[in-house]
C-alpha cells in the first residue's frame, strides 16, 4: 500500500539524488499568498512525488538565500510546526497553476523513471535540511556559516 499523495511517509528510505531543478526554479514572492496550500516535495512514494504539506502564513526573510520567503504551517506539526522557506520549493496544492504544474511534470519526468524499480519504496531523495532558525535550505542553497 502506497501513502496517499502529498502525505509525507512516516518512515522513508534515504537516496541521495541530485535535484538540478529547484535551484534554478525562477518564482516570485508574489507568486504565493497568505493561506495558499502547498507541498514541499523531498521524493518518491511508489510511483508519486511526495513531500510535506503546510499552509503559507505570512512573509519571512530567509536567510540562507538572502531573499524573500514565506513561513509556513505544518498542520502535522513535527519538530517544527513553522518554518521559513523560499518560493522556489513550494508548490501549490489547490490551485493548480502553470508554473508549479510544469515544475511538477519536471520533476515526475526527472524522479519517476530514476525509481521506477522501488515500487513499494518511499524515497527521501535528501535535498532538504533545517537549520537552528527554522528555515528550509535545500543543499543547492546551503552557504558555509548559514
Amino acid at each position: 500500500m502506497h501513502p496517499p499523495s502529498w502525505t509525507p511517509p512516516s518512515v522513508p528510505a534515504f537516496a541521495p539524488t541530485p535535484d538540478p531543478l529547484t535551484p534554478g526554479r525562477d518564482l516570485t514572492h508574489a507568486h504565493f499568498q497568505p493561506g495558499d496550500e502547498v507541498v514541499v516535495l523531498k521524493g518518491v512514494a511508489g510511483q508519486e512525488l511526495w513531500g510535506d504539506s503546510a499552509r503559507v502564513i505570512a512573509p519571512s526573510w530567509h536567510a540562507p538565500t538572502d531573499e524573500d520567503g514565506w513561513r509556513i504551517r505544518n498542520a502535522a506539526g513535527g519538530s517544527q510546526t513553522y518554518i521559513t522557506a523560499h518560493p522556489r520549493y513550494l508548490v501549490h496544492i489547490q490551485r493548480r497553476c502553470p508554473d508549479c504544474l510544469i515544475y511538477l511534470r519536471a520533476m515526475e519526468d526527472l524522479l519517476l523513471p530514476k525509481y521506477a524499480a522501488h515500487r513499494d519504496a518511499v524515497i527521501d531523495c535528501g535535498w532538504y535540511t533545517t537549520t537552528a532558525l527554522g528555515q528550509l535550505v535545500h543543499i543547492g542553497d546551503a552557504r558555509p556559516g548559514r
